[in-house]
């Protein structure tokens, strides 16, 4: 199976469209009460559906993978977009900010590179596989203090995990 689409209430649809318009995402459907876009990068697309009382404090929370996060969250914040957690590095070995939608839905913009799909810790991980994962993560070149990533809304690169 292949995981594509997802959907989250929106108090007002019409702030809502906005809000995802002005982080960068085409817009592809439009109603009065149901609006669907399409990430900047791959194929994965996400709705949003007018709900009463959405959720001020949803248990999920939506990643939209990022190239080069610490410009894309300092372009997003130029735009007016606040953050509630500015791009940091994690234990789990990915970089993250979060921020939250009009409608109170969390939203995580990251970065994780081969982590994503090849963490250290991961099961069934072969000797191999962590041998070649530390050789070629020794080949790379070292990684500037401050920001890391890159990543542009209205270019490839912002993808809907």
């Amino acid at each position: 199976m292949k995981l594509n689409q997802v959907t989250l209430p929106a108090r007002d649809i019409r702030t809502s469209i906005e809000f995802y318009r002005a982080m960068g995402f085409e817009l592809l459907v439009e109603d009065e009460h149901y609006a669907r876009f399409k990430a900047t990068a791959g194929d994965a697309t996400f709705s949003l559906h007018a709900a009463d009382g959405a959720s001020a404090t949803p248990g999920v929370v939506v990643y939209f993978e990022c190239d080069a996060l610490d410009e894309q969250v300092a372009r997003l914040q130029g735009k007016g977009i606040a953050f509630t957690q500015a791009p940091r590095d994690e234990p789990w070995l990915w970089r993250e900010a979060r921020l939250v939608d009009p409608s109170g839905n969390v939203l995580c913009l990251y970065h994780a590179g081969v982590n994503r799909l090849d963490p250290p810790w991961r099961i069934g991980r072969s000797e191999t596989a962590a041998a070649d994962a530390t050789a070629s993560a020794a080949q790379a070149p070292p990684r500037p203090p401050g920001p890391a990533t890159r990543c542009d809304s209205s270019s490839p690169g912002l993808r809907a995990r």
